[in-house]
């Protein structure tokens, strides 16, 4: 007689086991409504489940789970009737918190410079002449269209601000940052387009600042032209050094 009571296994009813898994994992497919203001999300098993489940049908039980009942969350519930007012201003919320009326207007003052800055491109363009003219006129060309891709994407903001991009000649000149200059020799048309490249910028740099984080969409329509402005510069400073060497 040994000094310890041996005692026989226990047996694990598997069933059981079987029965608190299904549950559980049912629920754990449920919303919890808990984390969000009090909203709940019940669950009941379709009455093909409990069959299937009393039958010895224990796959895949999560598919059998319903949701019969929800409520919106409390946070949700703000943010749909937010969006629901004003629904004419289309993508102007009320969490909209730059000066809209501002932003327009400074966003035209880039549609006029960047018209003006196609303008000037064009016309350089088909005015090159002389020696290595063709490999610059190619690069007013490029930088044109690129400006006009420009003027595309302030005139879509505008409108997505609810506004209207002023695309009327008359005090076009006065409306943008830079001047419309014809010059004449290829050299002085390089250096008049780095003028107003670098005018660019600045106007572009000053908008940037003033938006700040009220309007990060506007900002990242100016900070991706901004940035191509900046090559555009990087461009024209390397002609205008080529040329000089050349001299």
């Amino acid at each position: 007689m040994t000094s310890r009571m041996e005692t026989a296994p226990r047996l694990v009813d598997i069933e059981l086991v079987r029965h608190w898994l299904y549950w559980g994992l049912a629920w754990l497919t449920v919303f919890d409504g808990s984390q969000c203001g009090g909203a709940a999300a019940h669950a009941t098993l379709t009455d093909d489940g409990r069959k299937g489940y009393a039958a010895g049908d224990h796959q895949s039980p999560v598919k059998r789970v319903i949701i019969w009942s929800t409520r919106p969350c409390r946070w949700t519930s703000r943010l749909s009737g937010g969006a629901r007012q004003h629904i004419e201003q289309g993508a102007v919320t009320g969490g909209y918190k730059a000066d809209r009326a501002t932003v327009i207007k400074l966003l035209n003052e880039a549609l006029a410079t960047e018209i003006i800055c196609v303008l000037r491109y064009k016309r350089h363009y088909f005015m090159a002449s002389g020696i290595n003219a063709q490999g610059i006129a190619a690069e007013f060309a490029e930088h044109a269209n690129q400006e006009l891709a420009h003027i595309d994407a302030l005139a879509q903001r505008i409108v997505q601000l609810d506004g209207e991009p002023d695309f009327s000649p008359v005090e076009l000149v006065q409306r943008a940052h830079s001047e419309y200059v014809a010059a004449g020799s290829l050299v002085d048309m390089m250096r008049e387009d780095l003028v107003a490249e670098r005018i660019a910028i600045e106007s572009y740099r000053d908008m940037i600042s003033y938006i700040e984080h009220d309007d990060p969409t506007t900002r990242r329509v100016l900070e991706e032209i901004l940035a191509v402005e900046e090559e555009h510069a990087d461009d024209l400073s390397a002609l205008l050094k080529g040329a000089d060497a050349g001299h």
